[in-house]
């Protein structure tokens, strides 16, 4: 995992970022094209960029590549990054910006401006600071399907409430997230449960799958995906990355 301040790396070269920039755009393709083989549509399902620990220029890798989602997992490496113009824009349009981190009640006032959608909610005390600091916010809740101490995410059986608690602010709550195991048997009976539960309770959004299981929550029903390093490569092999798993 990353340093828990979220450190960033340095301001990259000019010619740095011009290959992250063909790397993206290559791995993009390969991706959409596992997307498609696993049964997704591909003009359906968002691809989250998940730029934690490589820096500002993948960001506008990117948007170059025609992404609009990114997606940062700590307050202080997103607060930076902004700070330094990393330019979140695609042709048309700003990137929309998802936080993936645990949701830190003492720092939602500090990013509450730069996110549009928070999908690590787990518990009603965060969703009423969301709600105080970003009115209307959209919402994920996020499901921890294993029941794990340590890990992140809400009970399943909590999760139909957590969902009424939120709506109640008047928060957007359009759907679930969850991480699972690193066994495919285990991810896919979680991506699985996570489905069924969504279709439950009426929620559109699914965001399940990274890098290593995409495929699999594709195939299961997923509606949003969040990839990092089958985007970017490997975070300890950046240049000033920081290595976030």
């Amino acid at each position: 995992m990353a340093s828990a301040g979220g450190a960033v790396p340095t301001e990259p070269s000019s010619a740095h970022s011009e290959l992250l920039a063909e790397t993206v755009a290559w791995n993009l393709t390969n991706i959409r094209r596992r997307v498609s083989a696993a049964g997704g549509d591909c003009e359906r399902i968002r691809i989250v960029a998940v730029t934690k620990g490589f820096g500002v220029d993948a960001w506008r890798a990117a948007a170059q590549a025609g992404l609009a989602d990114v997606g940062e997992n700590y307050a202080q490496e997103l607060v930076t990054k902004a700070l330094r113009g990393a330019g979140p824009t695609t042709a048309d349009r700003p990137l929309r910006v998802h936080f993936l981190g645990a949701v830190q009640r003492r720092k939602v006032r500090q990013i509450a401006p730069l996110v549009d959608c928070w999908q690590g909610v787990s518990r009603t005390v965060e969703g009423e600071e969301i709600a105080r600091r970003r009115p209307g916010a959209t919402v994920l809740v996020e499901v921890n399907t294993e029941e794990q101490s340590g890990r992140g995410g809400c009970a399943p059986g909590e999760v139909a409430g957590l969902v009424r608690d939120l709506e109640g602010m008047d928060l957007q709550v359009r759907g679930l997230m969850t991480v699972a195991g690193r066994e495919p048997a285990v991810a896919r009976r979680a991506f699985r449960q996570v489905r069924e539960l969504a279709d439950r309770l009426g929620l559109p959004e699914r965001s399940m799958g990274m890098s290593q299981d995409f495929a699999l929550a594709v195939a299961e029903g997923a509606t949003m995906i969040r990839i990092g390093e089958a985007l970017f490569g490997n975070r300890s092999a950046r240049p000033g990355s920081v290595n976030s798993g």
